[in-house]
């Protein structure tokens, strides 16, 4: 008899760089009119983790965009996830009152996430991931890449909805390029970059990617304040809030102390990136809804045993996120990290 070792389809272990780049396996489909995945309501699933900052991005755009009655939804346990080669990986709770915010698998009634790859393709090899956008019709995955479920959501279902719905863009046309600038070092430097400082297996791979995180948040502190507000590129929501939104949330919560990412706090160093998400979280729909504290600090702190041997989770910061947004951003002090490292990676930013 196999053991669990054994399961064919179990992932090799992987470095976090090869992780967070995605699965060589991963679904890259679309939903489009002319498509094998044509926009319909109900037809469709969505597999997410609210630990997960990279899931977060998906969810974000299906509230935006009007999508929660036409896309339904499964939500995993934060923890356990099982060992370093991601072994049995994310569960799901026996029934919806076993962990607060956690769902049953809605499709399939499954006990892990690997079980719903493994439907699909019984040889897989990558990584029990999320989200996935999976689809009921046909019995295949769509999506298991963020960024890719980020673009095309915000486009694949509008002729179904209302136009208020319709008309909304995260990716206006006349912002396209700034858009894809800073996504440029946004992603690496901030996004992924808790992660590389986080999972640093040694002190020298620590001290050299922890900077890059402080340059990003130096260079989105003055945006935020350059551009006005109350969004990063000024008056329009756009992709680069999406992808923002999810590591910033995070940050003062659990990178601070778990990732050892505390050359600076957001509340306390970046003023106006503190009073950017404090009007993200209480002000627009679909912020504050899909973000859920609890979730969050227990994944990292009680799945990352190598990190976080004891699995303790501390009780703050309190509170979660602060009140009192301020609209007039001439009255925010404009902060940062002024370690000379962080400072000359700033300058290389644009």
């Amino acid at each position: 008899m196999s053991t669990p070792h054994a399961t064919p389809g179990r992932p090799r272990p992987s470095t976090v760089t090869e992780h967070l780049a995605g699965s060589a396996d991963s679904w890259h489909g679309k939903i489009t009119p002319d498509g094998p995945f044509p926009p319909q309501k109900g037809r469709y699933h969505l597999y997410v983790g609210l630990f997960c900052p990279f899931a977060h991005r998906a969810n974000i755009t299906r509230h935006l965009k009007g999508l929660t009655d036409i896309i339904d939804i499964s939500v995993v346990k934060p923890y356990p996830k099982g060992d370093n080669d991601g072994w049995p990986g994310w569960r799901f709770p026996a029934s919806d009152d076993e962990y607060p915010a956690a769902t049953v698998d809605r499709l399939f009634g499954s006990k892990f996430m690997h079980e719903v790859y493994f439907k699909v393709d019984p040889e897989y090899k990558g990584r029990y991931s999320v989200p996935v956008l999976f689809d009921r019709e046909t019995g295949t995955i769509v999506n298991n890449e963020s960024a890719e479920l980020l673009r095309n959501l915000q486009t694949a279902f509008n002729t179904l909805l209302p136009e208020e719905y319709a008309k909304v863009t995260l990716y206006p046309e006349h912002l396209r390029a700034r858009i894809d600038e800073v996504s440029g070092w946004m992603g690496p430097d901030l996004n992924a970059g808790v992660y590389k400082a986080g999972f640093a297996p040694s002190q020298e791979v620590y001290d050299t990617n922890v900077l890059p995180v402080f340059a990003a948040l130096n260079k989105l502190e003055k945006m935020v304040a350059e551009n006005g507000g109350p969004f990063l590129l000024g008056k329009e929501l756009t992709e680069v809030d999406v992808r923002a939104y999810p590591t910033l949330i995070r940050f003062d919560t659990v990178y601070v102390q778990h990732f050892k990412c505390n050359l600076g706090a957001i509340r306390h160093d970046y003023p106006q990136l503190n009073n950017y998400l404090k009007n993200l979280y209480w002000n627009v729909r679909g912020f504050k809804e899909t973000t859920n504290f609890k979730h969050i600090k227990e994944n990292y702190t009680k799945s990352h045993w190598d990190i976080n041997p004891k699995a303790i989770t501390p009780r703050g910061p309190y509170p979660d996120i602060e009140h009192g947004y301020e609209p007039d951003l001439a009255k925010v002090r404009i902060g940062g990290v002024s370690m000379p490292e962080v400072v000359e990676l700033e300058r290389q930013l644009k």
